[in-house]
Protein backbone atom coordinates (compact mmCIF):
# COMPACT_ATOMS: atom_id res chain seq x y z
CA UNK A 1 0.00 0.00 0.00
CA UNK A 2 1.28 3.45 -0.91
CA UNK A 3 2.01 5.80 1.97
CA UNK A 4 -0.13 8.91 2.31
CA UNK A 5 1.24 12.16 0.91
CA UNK A 6 -1.74 14.23 1.98
CA UNK A 7 -4.70 15.35 -0.05
CA UNK A 8 -2.53 17.08 -2.67
CA UNK A 9 -1.73 13.71 -4.30
CA UNK A 10 -4.83 12.07 -5.77
CA UNK A 11 -3.31 8.82 -7.07
CA UNK A 12 -0.86 7.57 -4.45
CA UNK A 13 0.11 4.36 -6.28
CA UNK A 14 1.00 6.17 -9.50
CA UNK A 15 2.91 8.79 -7.51
CA UNK A 16 4.97 6.14 -5.70
CA UNK A 17 5.66 4.22 -8.93
CA UNK A 18 6.90 7.39 -10.64
CA UNK A 19 9.08 8.31 -7.65
CA UNK A 20 10.56 4.79 -7.67
CA UNK A 21 11.42 5.31 -11.35
CA UNK A 22 13.32 8.47 -10.46
CA UNK A 23 10.77 11.20 -11.25
CA UNK A 24 10.97 14.35 -9.15
CA UNK A 25 8.30 14.93 -6.51
CA UNK A 26 6.78 17.73 -8.59
CA UNK A 27 6.68 15.73 -11.82
CA UNK A 28 5.31 12.62 -10.10
CA UNK A 29 2.58 14.65 -8.41
CA UNK A 30 1.64 16.40 -11.65
CA UNK A 31 1.32 13.12 -13.57
CA UNK A 32 -0.44 11.26 -10.76
CA UNK A 33 -2.99 14.05 -10.32
CA UNK A 34 -3.62 14.29 -14.06
CA UNK A 35 -4.10 10.55 -14.30
CA UNK A 36 -6.58 10.60 -11.40
CA UNK A 37 -8.67 13.38 -12.97
CA UNK A 38 -11.33 12.58 -15.58
CA UNK A 39 -10.93 16.02 -17.15
CA UNK A 40 -7.20 15.55 -17.77
CA UNK A 41 -5.20 12.81 -19.36
CA UNK A 42 -1.41 12.73 -19.25
CA UNK A 43 0.04 13.09 -22.70
CA UNK A 44 2.11 10.34 -24.19
CA UNK A 45 5.80 10.66 -24.78
CA UNK A 46 6.52 12.79 -27.82
CA UNK A 47 8.06 11.72 -31.08
CA UNK A 48 11.67 10.72 -31.39
CA UNK A 49 14.24 13.16 -32.72
CA UNK A 50 17.60 12.08 -34.07
CA UNK A 51 20.53 12.78 -31.73
CA UNK A 52 21.89 16.33 -31.84
CA UNK A 53 25.07 15.03 -33.51
CA UNK A 54 22.99 14.28 -36.62
CA UNK A 55 21.49 17.79 -36.77
CA UNK A 56 23.05 20.49 -38.94
CA UNK A 57 24.66 23.48 -37.26
CA UNK A 58 21.85 25.68 -38.60
CA UNK A 59 19.22 23.40 -37.03
CA UNK A 60 21.11 23.42 -33.72
CA UNK A 61 21.41 27.21 -33.88
CA UNK A 62 17.67 27.57 -34.53
CA UNK A 63 16.84 25.36 -31.56
CA UNK A 64 19.27 27.31 -29.35
CA UNK A 65 17.59 30.51 -30.51
CA UNK A 66 14.15 29.11 -29.58
CA UNK A 67 15.46 28.30 -26.10
CA UNK A 68 17.21 31.66 -25.69
CA UNK A 69 20.70 30.23 -25.21
CA UNK A 70 23.17 33.08 -24.80
CA UNK A 71 26.33 33.26 -26.93
CA UNK A 72 25.00 30.85 -29.56
CA UNK A 73 26.30 32.89 -32.49
CA UNK A 74 29.90 32.28 -31.38
CA UNK A 75 29.42 28.53 -30.85
CA UNK A 76 30.53 25.77 -33.19
CA UNK A 77 28.42 22.65 -33.67
CA UNK A 78 29.92 20.78 -30.70
CA UNK A 79 29.40 23.75 -28.39
CA UNK A 80 25.77 24.09 -29.53
CA UNK A 81 25.16 20.40 -28.83
CA UNK A 82 26.62 20.78 -25.33
CA UNK A 83 24.65 23.97 -24.64
CA UNK A 84 21.39 22.35 -25.76
CA UNK A 85 22.00 19.27 -23.63
CA UNK A 86 22.81 21.34 -20.55
CA UNK A 87 19.94 23.80 -20.96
Amino acid sequence: MAKSHGKSIRDEETYEALRDQGASKEKAARIANAKASDSQSPSQKGGRQPPYEEWTRDDLYSRAQELGIEGRSDMDKDALVEALRNH
